[in-house]
């Protein structure tokens, strides 16, 4: 790899070059998706058989809006299988440690840990700034007590959302394609526009769907960017978790997956003027955010 700027990103793609060959990505790939979705339903399976029909049927309600902290942890916590899945095709199909997509603990803790703060201390800092337009008339949402009290689930939880989702895309596909070819072009943006079309969701979005994915791939550019220069899946992991928390269990869109947010917004995705509004804002704050977490890393 002759990119000076990635040179560190040897640390995980050595592991994977062995078995490189993109017959191997694409059907473990398939087998990670196969084990999500099989594992997903077995276990709302089980749930069907052990609850009455119509307690499996509002589980399952609750779960498709996450408007409640029990739907949306249980969703959140559901994602898992993503990442299990993940596990499994890198150790069944690729032959190789699923340790290996993190890279080094010695290197992943400690990386992880310096971007988390650096993006703690970075929300913070904005949210001292004058209130935005959009977010100075939010409304109540779980209240303060039963926040805190949840806060060690919803952490758990958003931190297994977060990292199956990075195992994925940042650490099998990213990593695996990275070994097969040389030019970051091809690695950097595959995976990234793979993670934007999962977030694709006109349904919910409406006429804001694509502006949505578009945000999720400058997102997944970020990411995969942070994960090559470092060396690990620390730095996007951080990325990750800081911005899902503040946006599901600090101050969340009305509607879908607000369950677990201690304020909401005044309006929900059919607001599509003030949802389209405020992306730009949403942008901006993540660009900071990659360039915060460069500065701690010094990278």
């Amino acid at each position: 790899m002759n990119h000076q700027r990635y040179s560190r990103y040897a640390i995980l793609t050595a592991p994977a070059r062995p078995s490189r060959a993109l017959w191997r990505l694409a059907l473990g790939f398939v087998l990670a998706a196969v084990v999500m979705f099989g594992l997903a339903r077995g276990v709302m399976a089980v749930v069907g058989v052990v609850l009455s029909p119509d307690a499996a049927f509002a589980l399952a309600t609750a779960i498709e809006t996450s408007d409640t902290p029990f739907g949306l942890l249980a969703l959140l916590f559901l994602m898992g299988a993503m990442g299990l899945g993940t596990i499994v095709a890198t150790e069944v199909v690729n032959r190789r440690s699923a340790a290996s997509l993190f890279g080094p603990l010695g290197l992943f803790w400690p990386q992880f840990l310096r971007v988390a703060a650096a993006l703690i201390v970075l929300n913070v800092l904005v949210a001292l700034l004058p209130p935005w337009a959009y977010y100075s008339d939010t409304t109540p949402g779980v209240p303060l007590g039963r926040w805190v009290v949840l806060l060690p689930l919803t952490m758990l939880a958003l931190l297994v959302q977060t990292g199956s989702e990075e195992l994925l895309f940042r650490g099998y596909l990213q990593s695996q394609l990275a070994a097969r070819f040389s030019h970051p072009v091809i690695w950097l943006t595959v995976p990234s526009l793979m993670f934007a079309l999962g977030h694709h969701a006109p349904e919910t979005y409406g006429s804001n769907a694509w502006l949505i994915t578009g945000w999720a791939f400058v997102f997944g550019l970020a990411a995969a960017d942070l994960t090559a220069r470092s060396g690990s899946l620390g730095p996007a992991m951080a990325l990750h978790l800081v911005n899902n928390f503040g946006a599901i269990a600090v101050v969340s869109m009305q509607g879908d997956m607000s369950g677990l947010a201690l304020a909401r917004l005044p309006f929900g995705p059919p607001d599509e003027a003030a949802v389209a509004a405020i992306l730009p804002v949403d942008l901006a704050m993540m660009l900071a955010s990659w360039l915060a977490a460069r500065l701690a890393l010094r990278l």
